[in-house]
Formats: structure tokens, sequence, C-alpha cells
């Protein structure tokens, strides 16, 4: 990451952010889905081998943030393998043991077809299901579902606020939103060591790992283009999310943005 000044904005009219470069927005969607295509089958190794495991912690405090609860409709966009699902399929099943209710009902949907099957191959649980589809064009009705999740995949849609308005549109009223993303750290010390590691080790490991350097190097790169904390709390709120509050993670290499459809 890197200081507030260079976080323009992440899309404008048919430009849309593809790591350091701009391209049409259009263009970027076929681009992102190339890079998902190649990674999908080393995505779960890279992420633990690029985080050194943390980002497990991450999910975990993601999932307990947005607290699912039996008989919900969650809705995990950019889902991918179905980290996050399990997660919340689990947590729902959890609570429905301890008070009762129905059973809660997970969606994985993820506009890439290779994500989706990596998930499947992985395993899913009982209330999981899993769909193909886009985040700036949701394909579900208003007002049907009670939580929305997206995790390190906002920054790789087109237009974020078309993303944003999607997610509000599809929660009940009183509904959650929480994303979980890479973010800009807080401190001098910890954004010098992270761009390091990041900029340096990740797109070699992707190189090593994955057979494929360039992707690595743009996910590095889509992290440093994205807002930061407060810059992207205020594209929550311009969407009409409620209550938004932010959440930091590892002092800010990662974050929780939480907020409510009143």
């Amino acid at each position: 990451m890197t200081d507030a000044s260079s976080h323009g904005p992440h899309s404008s009219g048919d430009r849309s952010s593809f790591g350091f470069r701009d391209v049409d927005a259009r263009e970027k969607v076929k681009m992102v889905r190339g890079v998902f295509d190649s990674v999908a089958s080393s995505y779960d190794v890279m992420n633990d081998l690029m985080s050194v495991g943390v980002h497990r912690l991450w999910k975990d405090a993601a999932a307990a943030k947005l607290n699912p609860r039996p008989g919900e409709t969650i809705l995990d966009v950019a889902g991918g393998t179905g980290d996050m699902a399990r997660r919340y399929a689990k947590m729902a099943r959890a609570a429905q043991e301890r008070r009762g209710g129905e059973d809660a009902s997970v969606i994985v949907l993820d506009y890439n077809a290779e994500m989706i099957l990596a998930g499947v191959h992985k395993g899913g649980e009982p209330e999981m299901s899993w769909s193909v589809g886009d985040a700036m064009k949701l394909p579900l009705p208003d007002a049907s579902v009670d939580a929305y999740s997206i995790s390190f995949g906002i920054r790789n849609v087109a237009h974020i606020d078309k993303a944003l308005a999607e997610a509000r549109r599809v929660l009940k009223p009183g509904g959650r939103f929480l994303c979980l993303e890479f973010s800009r750290p807080t401190t001098g010390p910890i954004r010098a060591a992270y761009d390091a590691w990041s900029f340096h080790a990740i797109p070699r490991i992707g190189g090593w790992v994955a057979k494929d350097r360039d992707s690595y190097q743009y996910l590095v790169e889509s992290i440093r283009r994205f807002p930061d904390q407060a810059a992207f709390k205020a594209l929550i709120e311009d969407a009409g999310f409620k209550r938004v509050s932010v959440t930091n993670l590892s002092g800010g290499i990662a974050a929780i943005h939480h907020g409510w459809a009143i």
C-alpha cells in the first residue's frame, strides 16, 4: 500500500484500474477472469503462502463479525472456493443446534467458473449452494438476503459503486453488509515491510508455486490501487448503508468494513 495521495478513483466512466494500468471496464472483466482462470487450482495454497496463514485468522474474525444465524439467507459474493461460506454454514448450524430454528442457506457466487469448480471439488456444507454470477448484476431479487459478504473480491470488480449498489439492493431491511479486503497499513514501518514483502516476494512465490508471476503481480498492484479505509467507508455510505464501521486487522494490512441496510 501507499500513501493516500496515490489512491485515485478505482474506476471512472468506462475506465477501470487493472493493477497499475487503467483499462476499458469491459476489458478489465475479461482480464480479471483470465487471472482467476489461471490461479484457481493453486489459489488456496497461494493464500497460505502469501499471508503466512494469517488470512485464516482474518476470515475467522470476519465470519464472527457477520454472525450467521439459523434460517438466514447469506450471499457470499466473489466466494471463490468457499472458504467464507463454509465458516458461515458451520456457525449458523452451531447456533441452530443451541437454540433451534430453520437451516441457513449460504449462496456462494463467483464470476469465475473455474473458482467455483475448484470449490465444489474441495467440498462444501449442506447449507451451501454454488452459482456463477456478476457482482455488478446479481441474479437475485430485491430484498432477498439477510446478509451479504465479499472477501478479497471487491477490488477486482470493474466498478465498485455498482457492486455496492447491488449489495444494497438485494439486502432485506435490517440486512448486514460485510467486506473483508486488503487495506492500508496504519503505520509507516508496517507499510514499508508489507510493500517489500508484497512487491518482491509475492510475485516470485506466484511464479514458483502457481507458475504465474504476472497474475500475482496484478493482485499485488490491485491491492495498492484499492481505496484506503476512510475512502472505502465513504463509498459504502454513498451506496446507502448506515452505521458503517471499520475494523483493522494486522495493523491495517486487511480491514473489515461492516454496515447495515436500514
